[in-house]
Protein backbone atom coordinates (compact mmCIF):
# COMPACT_ATOMS: atom_id res chain seq x y z
CA UNK A 1 0.00 0.00 0.00
CA UNK A 2 1.37 3.47 -0.80
CA UNK A 3 0.07 6.60 0.75
CA UNK A 4 1.04 10.53 -0.58
CA UNK A 5 1.79 12.48 2.03
CA UNK A 6 3.56 15.89 2.64
CA UNK A 7 4.84 16.06 6.30
CA UNK A 8 5.71 14.11 9.40
CA UNK A 9 5.80 16.31 12.32
CA UNK A 10 7.06 15.01 15.74
CA UNK A 11 6.66 15.89 19.07
CA UNK A 12 3.15 17.26 18.41
CA UNK A 13 1.00 18.08 21.47
CA UNK A 14 -2.19 19.46 19.79
CA UNK A 15 -2.97 16.53 17.79
CA UNK A 16 -5.11 14.25 20.54
CA UNK A 17 -3.67 13.29 24.09
CA UNK A 18 0.44 13.23 24.58
CA UNK A 19 3.64 13.47 22.72
CA UNK A 20 2.68 11.76 19.12
CA UNK A 21 4.02 11.95 15.87
CA UNK A 22 1.56 13.48 13.08
CA UNK A 23 1.40 12.05 9.52
CA UNK A 24 -0.05 14.44 7.05
CA UNK A 25 -1.75 13.05 4.19
CA UNK A 26 -2.31 14.89 0.79
CA UNK A 27 -5.44 15.99 -0.63
CA UNK A 28 -8.35 18.07 0.83
CA UNK A 29 -11.88 18.23 -0.59
CA UNK A 30 -12.56 21.60 1.41
CA UNK A 31 -11.16 25.15 0.63
CA UNK A 32 -11.53 26.46 3.61
CA UNK A 33 -10.21 30.58 3.52
CA UNK A 34 -8.05 29.75 6.50
CA UNK A 35 -6.39 26.47 5.87
CA UNK A 36 -3.05 26.65 7.70
CA UNK A 37 -1.45 23.71 5.38
CA UNK A 38 -2.19 24.98 1.37
CA UNK A 39 0.74 22.74 0.14
CA UNK A 40 -1.43 19.86 1.46
CA UNK A 41 -4.33 20.69 -0.54
CA UNK A 42 -3.80 18.84 -3.87
CA UNK A 43 -3.58 14.83 -3.69
CA UNK A 44 -0.48 15.47 -5.90
CA UNK A 45 3.08 16.66 -5.10
CA UNK A 46 3.40 20.61 -6.06
CA UNK A 47 7.15 22.63 -5.56
CA UNK A 48 7.18 25.18 -3.02
CA UNK A 49 9.77 27.68 -3.21
CA UNK A 50 10.98 29.26 0.97
CA UNK A 51 12.03 33.01 0.24
CA UNK A 52 13.84 32.99 3.70
CA UNK A 53 16.23 29.92 2.62
CA UNK A 54 16.75 31.34 -1.01
CA UNK A 55 20.52 32.72 -1.56
CA UNK A 56 19.47 34.20 -4.88
CA UNK A 57 22.20 31.95 -6.96
CA UNK A 58 19.94 31.47 -9.83
CA UNK A 59 20.59 27.43 -10.09
CA UNK A 60 16.90 26.79 -9.93
CA UNK A 61 16.12 28.30 -13.76
CA UNK A 62 12.46 29.28 -13.94
CA UNK A 63 11.33 27.40 -10.81
CA UNK A 64 8.97 25.41 -12.77
CA UNK A 65 9.84 21.66 -12.55
CA UNK A 66 11.07 19.18 -10.25
CA UNK A 67 14.47 19.17 -12.65
CA UNK A 68 14.68 23.32 -10.84
CA UNK A 69 14.17 21.91 -7.56
CA UNK A 70 16.89 19.40 -7.73
CA UNK A 71 19.47 22.04 -8.63
CA UNK A 72 18.73 24.25 -5.67
CA UNK A 73 22.21 23.91 -3.03
CA UNK A 74 19.35 25.27 -0.41
CA UNK A 75 16.61 22.96 -0.67
CA UNK A 76 14.17 27.05 -0.81
CA UNK A 77 12.67 25.12 -3.93
CA UNK A 78 11.66 21.54 -3.46
CA UNK A 79 8.90 19.25 -4.40
CA UNK A 80 6.54 19.50 -1.27
CA UNK A 81 5.32 15.78 -0.86
CA UNK A 82 6.40 12.47 -1.23
CA UNK A 83 4.94 8.70 -1.86
CA UNK A 84 5.40 6.44 0.88
CA UNK A 85 5.00 2.70 1.58
CA UNK A 86 3.10 1.66 4.28
CA UNK A 87 5.89 0.06 5.91
CA UNK A 88 8.06 2.04 5.51
CA UNK A 89 5.84 4.50 7.32
CA UNK A 90 5.55 2.79 9.93
CA UNK A 91 9.18 2.01 10.51
CA UNK A 92 9.42 6.34 10.30
CA UNK A 93 7.00 6.83 12.86
CA UNK A 94 8.10 4.05 15.48
CA UNK A 95 11.41 6.06 15.38
CA UNK A 96 9.53 7.97 18.32
CA UNK A 97 8.03 4.97 20.03
CA UNK A 98 10.29 6.05 22.88
CA UNK A 99 8.54 9.47 23.00
CA UNK A 100 5.17 8.49 23.26
CA UNK A 101 4.81 7.73 26.87
CA UNK A 102 1.22 6.01 27.88
CA UNK A 103 -0.93 8.35 26.56
CA UNK A 104 1.16 9.70 23.18
CA UNK A 105 0.97 8.05 19.76
CA UNK A 106 -0.10 8.69 16.23
CA UNK A 107 -2.23 10.79 14.48
CA UNK A 108 -3.26 10.89 10.44
CA UNK A 109 -3.90 14.23 9.35
CA UNK A 110 -4.07 16.31 6.32
CA UNK A 111 -5.33 17.59 4.10
CA UNK A 112 -7.82 14.83 4.47
CA UNK A 113 -6.44 11.65 5.85
CA UNK A 114 -9.52 9.19 4.96
CA UNK A 115 -9.08 10.59 0.94
CA UNK A 116 -6.20 7.41 1.08
CA UNK A 117 -8.51 5.40 3.79
CA UNK A 118 -6.60 1.82 2.64
CA UNK A 119 -3.69 3.95 3.55
CA UNK A 120 -4.22 5.11 6.66
CA UNK A 121 -5.67 1.86 7.73
CA UNK A 122 -3.03 -0.15 6.67
CA UNK A 123 -0.50 2.60 9.01
CA UNK A 124 -2.60 2.31 11.75
CA UNK A 125 -3.00 -0.94 11.90
CA UNK A 126 0.58 -1.83 12.01
CA UNK A 127 0.78 0.81 15.07
CA UNK A 128 -2.36 -0.59 17.13
CA UNK A 129 -0.90 -4.12 16.81
CA UNK A 130 2.27 -2.36 18.46
CA UNK A 131 0.06 -1.18 21.44
CA UNK A 132 0.17 2.47 20.44
CA UNK A 133 -2.33 4.93 20.88
CA UNK A 134 -3.89 5.77 17.62
CA UNK A 135 -5.82 8.72 16.11
CA UNK A 136 -7.43 10.27 12.92
CA UNK A 137 -8.17 14.13 12.51
CA UNK A 138 -10.72 14.81 10.10
CA UNK A 139 -12.99 17.40 8.20
CA UNK A 140 -15.99 14.40 8.01
CA UNK A 141 -16.28 15.14 4.19
CA UNK A 142 -15.53 11.88 3.14
CA UNK A 143 -17.84 8.80 2.53
CA UNK A 144 -18.96 7.00 5.24
CA UNK A 145 -17.47 3.65 4.23
CA UNK A 146 -14.02 5.76 5.02
CA UNK A 147 -15.04 5.93 8.37
CA UNK A 148 -16.10 2.09 8.81
CA UNK A 149 -12.65 1.08 7.10
CA UNK A 150 -10.75 2.92 10.32
CA UNK A 151 -13.35 1.80 13.02
CA UNK A 152 -10.69 -0.69 14.42
CA UNK A 153 -7.86 0.98 14.09
CA UNK A 154 -8.62 4.08 15.38
CA UNK A 155 -8.85 4.95 19.18
CA UNK A 156 -9.92 8.15 18.77
CA UNK A 157 -11.49 11.12 16.09
CA UNK A 158 -10.51 14.53 15.74
CA UNK A 159 -13.22 15.88 14.37
CA UNK A 160 -14.34 19.47 13.12
CA UNK A 161 -17.13 21.53 12.81
CA UNK A 162 -16.22 24.57 11.36
CA UNK A 163 -20.19 25.94 11.44
CA UNK A 164 -23.73 25.37 11.97
CA UNK A 165 -25.40 26.82 8.91
CA UNK A 166 -25.34 24.90 5.49
CA UNK A 167 -24.97 27.77 3.25
CA UNK A 168 -22.65 29.52 5.83
CA UNK A 169 -20.29 26.40 5.47
CA UNK A 170 -20.95 26.25 2.08
CA UNK A 171 -19.33 29.98 1.46
CA UNK A 172 -16.42 29.15 3.79
CA UNK A 173 -15.25 25.88 2.56
CA UNK A 174 -16.81 25.23 -0.89
CA UNK A 175 -19.04 22.02 0.83
CA UNK A 176 -21.81 22.21 2.55
CA UNK A 177 -21.86 20.28 5.92
CA UNK A 178 -24.71 17.62 5.15
CA UNK A 179 -22.49 14.78 4.87
CA UNK A 180 -20.23 15.96 7.89
CA UNK A 181 -22.89 15.74 10.34
CA UNK A 182 -24.59 13.08 8.67
CA UNK A 183 -20.85 10.70 9.68
CA UNK A 184 -20.82 12.50 12.96
CA UNK A 185 -24.29 11.19 13.62
CA UNK A 186 -23.00 7.79 12.29
CA UNK A 187 -19.92 7.65 14.24
CA UNK A 188 -21.31 8.37 17.81
CA UNK A 189 -24.03 5.85 16.97
CA UNK A 190 -21.11 3.31 16.73
CA UNK A 191 -19.52 4.55 19.72
CA UNK A 192 -16.82 5.85 18.66
CA UNK A 193 -14.46 8.23 21.00
CA UNK A 194 -14.89 11.43 19.70
CA UNK A 195 -12.73 14.72 20.49
CA UNK A 196 -14.36 18.29 19.13
CA UNK A 197 -12.89 21.10 17.10
CA UNK A 198 -14.14 24.28 16.24
CA UNK A 199 -11.73 26.74 14.40
CA UNK A 200 -13.18 30.09 15.68
CA UNK A 201 -12.63 32.62 12.27
CA UNK A 202 -13.88 36.27 12.65
CA UNK A 203 -16.23 37.20 10.09
CA UNK A 204 -17.49 33.27 9.29
CA UNK A 205 -18.00 31.74 12.51
CA UNK A 206 -16.49 34.35 15.53
CA UNK A 207 -19.90 35.21 16.73
CA UNK A 208 -22.46 34.19 19.88
CA UNK A 209 -25.47 32.98 17.75
CA UNK A 210 -23.23 30.42 15.30
CA UNK A 211 -21.26 29.36 18.34
CA UNK A 212 -24.51 28.49 20.78
CA UNK A 213 -25.96 26.46 17.17
CA UNK A 214 -22.57 24.75 16.88
CA UNK A 215 -22.68 24.08 20.93
CA UNK A 216 -25.94 23.00 20.63
CA UNK A 217 -25.21 20.34 17.79
CA UNK A 218 -21.75 18.93 19.45
CA UNK A 219 -24.03 18.53 22.76
CA UNK A 220 -26.02 15.93 21.13
CA UNK A 221 -22.90 13.93 20.14
CA UNK A 222 -23.72 11.23 22.53
CA UNK A 223 -19.82 10.09 22.41
CA UNK A 224 -17.86 13.25 22.28
CA UNK A 225 -15.83 14.00 25.38
CA UNK A 226 -14.88 17.16 24.90
CA UNK A 227 -14.69 19.91 22.44
CA UNK A 228 -11.48 22.62 21.72
CA UNK A 229 -11.88 26.08 20.01
CA UNK A 230 -8.98 27.09 18.31
CA UNK A 231 -8.85 30.66 17.35
CA UNK A 232 -8.10 31.85 13.68
CA UNK A 233 -4.08 32.60 13.28
CA UNK A 234 -1.96 33.85 10.72
CA UNK A 235 1.22 31.05 10.96
CA UNK A 236 0.22 29.90 7.70
CA UNK A 237 0.05 33.01 5.25
CA UNK A 238 4.27 32.40 4.25
CA UNK A 239 3.12 29.24 2.91
CA UNK A 240 0.64 30.53 0.84
CA UNK A 241 3.45 32.90 -0.91
CA UNK A 242 5.61 29.68 -1.38
CA UNK A 243 3.30 27.59 -3.46
CA UNK A 244 2.27 30.20 -5.24
CA UNK A 245 -1.31 30.84 -4.02
CA UNK A 246 -2.98 34.12 -2.83
CA UNK A 247 -4.53 34.28 0.97
CA UNK A 248 -7.49 36.20 1.22
CA UNK A 249 -7.58 36.46 5.37
CA UNK A 250 -4.52 38.70 5.74
CA UNK A 251 -6.04 41.66 7.26
CA UNK A 252 -8.61 39.75 9.55
CA UNK A 253 -7.42 39.61 13.10
CA UNK A 254 -7.48 36.49 15.68
CA UNK A 255 -10.40 36.55 18.25
CA UNK A 256 -9.57 38.45 21.44
CA UNK A 257 -9.25 36.36 24.71
CA UNK A 258 -12.16 37.87 25.65
CA UNK A 259 -13.82 36.69 22.59
CA UNK A 260 -12.68 33.37 22.86
CA UNK A 261 -13.54 32.98 27.34
CA UNK A 262 -17.21 33.74 25.95
CA UNK A 263 -17.66 31.07 23.19
CA UNK A 264 -15.57 28.75 25.44
CA UNK A 265 -18.72 29.38 28.72
CA UNK A 266 -21.54 28.76 25.54
CA UNK A 267 -19.79 25.59 25.03
CA UNK A 268 -19.73 25.02 29.01
CA UNK A 269 -23.42 26.05 29.33
CA UNK A 270 -24.22 23.63 26.83
CA UNK A 271 -22.39 20.51 29.18
CA UNK A 272 -19.15 20.08 27.19
CA UNK A 273 -15.74 19.83 28.42
CA UNK A 274 -13.73 22.64 26.89
CA UNK A 275 -9.60 21.72 26.74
Amino acid sequence: MKANIFDIQRFSVHDGPGIRTTVFFRGCPLRCAWCHNPEGLSPAPILQWMKGDCIGCGLCGTRSNAEDAARCPTGALHVCGREWETGDLYREVLRDRDFFGADGGVTCSGGECLLQADAVWELLSRVKSDGISTVIDTSGYVPWASFAKTLDVCDLYLYDIKCADAKKHKAGTGVDNTRIFENLTHLSEVGAHIWLRVPVIPGFNADVGEMTAIAHLAANVKTAECVTLIPYHTLGVQKYESVGMPYTMKDIKPPTQEQMQTFADIFARAGLLVR
